[in-house]
Order: C-alpha cells, then sequence, then structure tokens
C-alpha cells in the first residue's frame, strides 16, 4: 500500500504546502499512524480516498499546528517600519488562534469539504468526485462552513458601518 499510494499521496499535500520535505514528513506520519492503528480501521469506499482525506486531514492538522511559524515572518516582514511588531505579533496570534479553533469547530465532513475547496483549491465536481458526493451537498457544506466561520470570526471582521 505504501509503495502504491506513496508519490500519490505526497502530490496532494504538496498542494497545499508546497515543501517537498514536508510533504514527506507528513505522509510517513500517516502510514505509521494507520500501521499503528491497523487493527482498528475500517474502510467504505475506496483505498485511494481514504488515504487522500486521512492525507489532508492531517495536512490540515499540521498547518494548524505550524500556522504561525509559516507566516510570521512574512507578516513581520510585510509591516511598516513604525509599526510595533509586538502588537502585531499578539493579534496575529489571537485571530490565527481564532481561525484555527473555528476551523477545527466544522462538522468533519464540513471542514474536509472546505479543506479541499479553499487550500487545495479543488473545483465543485472534485471534492464531489473524491468524497462520493454530490456537487450540491459539495456547494451545502462549503455555504455552511462559510456561515459557522463567518458567526465564529465576527469579533475579528472589521466593518465600515
Amino acid at each position: 500500500m505504501f509503495k502504491r499510494y506513496y508519490a500519490f499521496l505526497c502530490q496532494t499535500v504538496y498542494k497545499i504546502i508546497p515543501k517537498g520535505e514536508v510533504a514527506e514528513d507528513i505522509i510517513q506520519e500517516l502510514f505509521a499512524d494507520l500501521w499503528r492503528k491497523r487493527g482498528q480501521l475500517e474502510f467504505t469506499g475506496s483505498i485511494q480516498g481514504y488515504l487522500r482525506r486521512a492525507a489532508v486531514n492531517k495536512t490540515l492538522n499540521y498547518i494548524r499546528d505550524n500556522k504561525f511559524r509559516f507566516e510570521e515572518e512574512e507578516q513581520i516582514a510585510q509591516m511598516p517600519s513604525d509599526h510595533s511588531p509586538a502588537g502585531a505579533l499578539v493579534e496575529m496570534t489571537e485571530l490565527q488562534g481564532a481561525i484555527d479553533k473555528a476551523v477545527d469547530a466544522l462538522p468533519e465532513r464540513c471542514r474536509v469539504v472546505f479543506a479541499l475547496s479553499r487550500f487545495e483549491q479543488f473545483s465543485h465536481q472534485e471534492i464531489a468526485q473524491q468524497l462520493g458526493i454530490s456537487v450540491k451537498t459539495v456547494e451545502n457544506q462549503i455555504t455552511k462552513a462559510l456561515r459557522i466561520l463567518r458567526d465564529e470570526l465576527a469579533p475579528y471582521i472589521k466593518t465600515d458601518s
């Protein structure tokens, strides 16, 4: 199974995190997790679809856990010189925590559909095919995710009114 799906899964992760070593590490970790849980796993549907979902979820968890590290330098580099990096860092950390918490709180299907749409830029048709659901279900899940995220992040959204 490792030999058959390793390259495919690395490419899937690489679309989300374009760093080869990171993608390989995530997939190796995924296979190690699967090996440890081999007695508990139940596959319904295609193994490739299951592995793809597991890889995307593992990648999302990696992003959540390491997001601050990825964006910290970029955000500080873009700040005007008179802007306090410490204050912005606190705000950024708080906002990132709220975003991570809101995304993590999404129902499983909603989170996966949202991630494939927004992080991997899959079309609704591609998501439907990968997950074995209708395009309308994909649209409904994205709408639901956006509504939940908008509600959860309302305190952080500035409006002009």
